[in-house]
């Protein structure tokens, strides 16, 4: 029988059946036939996540027949489900359209990103799911129904899987448009005194912190009207390929076989980062190539607890003599309205940690965490933590309603799992 394993390799299950469903309807069939013999159903994506999130010991579906653009109007666009970002990035392009904000990351399915909470760094753009207009999912009962408003739309569309398989979603667009990209190094210190002023400053900024020195790349993303300054293809490869791919990677596998040297490497590393500037294709812009293997951990606080949650993670780590490479990258979004969106009610700034994959340190995960979680972090749905459906409950407003629509919705787990089983609680009756 055919294993899945994600992308990170720390997460794999052996389901008891594998399907490529190519519509809603082969959905419906393969739902029912769960129902039937009493197995659990997943839709999986490209495996991005590094939770269980996606896994089942039942009958698993894989979304590559379901892609491709299925109907557009003016300013939406429908996909199926399994359609990757980047396919969509280039279909929009093509057409003269644009998301007006996205992830890093272009590897994920559209139904896989949303149902995970995927989102960017914007001042006033939120996450995928913010962008979603209309939702086609697969019910428990084997039935397909459409959703644009109401209780299920806010639940379903970060909703994990778990009220029903995604088999199509609409999104908001609007005319493609440029993004001029500026990055500058930028003291740690100076950016935690002028916090407030960056994430009000810039459509959207991202910056990175370079452990083991007082070292940012800051990254900042604004509309421009034109006319495009992309970087030469040579550059393009330099920085995107090379630089932050090929010799990162080399760094990471040194400091794994030398952790002594990773402080040296780091700053090395710094001393490197230089100012540059171009105007290209927002896709172009929010999106970066990701060749070297990690584990991820990410929580979104409250914007007001970002200079707290910053200055405890760096005295963490400096405390800890722990050898981190990878840089911890901070994000911020306005508030959302989908229930289970880490964003939902509060402007909300994250802060990712990363290792890597050849040199995991639960410690350093475990140490972060403990300080999110004072500050009443959310962790990403699809990246690692430790919580329960117990710590969820009292950072989200409306989880309790999401518990008892899925009740409702699915009271026998058709579509649970161990990791739902964990962060919802158990879904079967009885």
């Amino acid at each position: 029988m055919d294993a899945f394993v994600n992308w990170a390799r720390n997460q794999s299950a052996t389901p008891s059946e594998v399907r490529v469903p190519a519509s809603a309807s082969e959905v419906a069939d393969a739902v029912r036939e769960a129902a039937k013999t009493g197995r659990r159903v997943r839709m999986t994506g490209t495996g991005h996540s590094f939770t269980g999130v996606a896994l089942t010991d039942g009958i698993l579906l894989r979304p590559g027949a379901l892609t491709g653009v299925l109907d557009a109007g003016d300013g939406w666009v429908t996909v199926a489900a399994g359609t990757p970002l980047h396919a969509l990035n280039e279909e929009l392009h093509r057409r003269g359209l644009a998301l007006a904000n996205m992830g890093d990351i272009t590897a994920q399915t559209a139904a896989g990103a949303i149902q995970t909470g995927t989102h960017g760094t914007g001042r006033h753009v939120g996450g995928l799911a913010d962008q979603v207009v209309e939702l086609e999912m697969v019910l428990a009962d084997g039935s397909v129904t459409t959703v644009r408003e109401g209780d299920l739309f806010d639940a379903a569309r970060v909703g994990l899987g778990a009220l029903g398989i995604l088999t199509a979603v609409t999104f908001r667009v609007e005319p493609a448009f440029l993004l001029r990209n500026r990055r500058d190094p930028m003291a740690f210190s100076r950016i935690l005194d002028q916090l407030d002023d960056l994430t009000e400053a810039d459509d959207h900024l991202d910056f990175f912190w370079l452990p083991h020195t007082d070292t940012c790349l800051v990254k900042r993303n604004n509309r421009h009207p034109g006319p495009a300054r992309p970087p030469a293809a040579f550059k393009r490869w330099l920085d995107n390929v090379f630089l932050e791919n090929t010799l990162f990677g080399a760094a990471c596998a040194l400091g794994a076989r030398f952790p002594g040297a990773v402080p040296a490497i780091n700053g090395i590393s710094a001393r490197m980062l230089g100012s540059s500037e171009c105007v290209d294709t927002s896709y172009k812009i929010f999106t970066s190539v990701r060749e070297v293997r990690f584990l991820e951990m990410e929580y979104a606080v409250p914007r007001h607890h970002l200079a707290q949650a910053l200055r405890e993670t760096r005295d963490l780590v400096e405390r800890s003599g722990w050898p981190i490479t990878f840089p911890v990258e901070v994000r911020v979004t306005p508030p959302s309205d989908a229930w289970l969106s880490t964003a939902y009610g509060r402007p909300s700034a994250y802060v990712a940690c990363h290792v890597y994959r050849q040199a995991p340190n639960p410690a350093y995960f475990e140490g972060v965490e403990e300080i999110m979680v004072r500050l009443g972090g959310r962790p990403h749905w699809g990246k690692l933590h430790t919580r329960d459906a117990d710590y969820l409950r009292g950072v989200y407003p409306r989880f309790g309603d999401f518990l008892a629509l899925r009740r409702e919705m699915d009271p026998d787990g058709l579509f649970s799992n161990d990791y739902l089983d964990r962060v919802l609680g158990a879904s079967r009756e009885g």
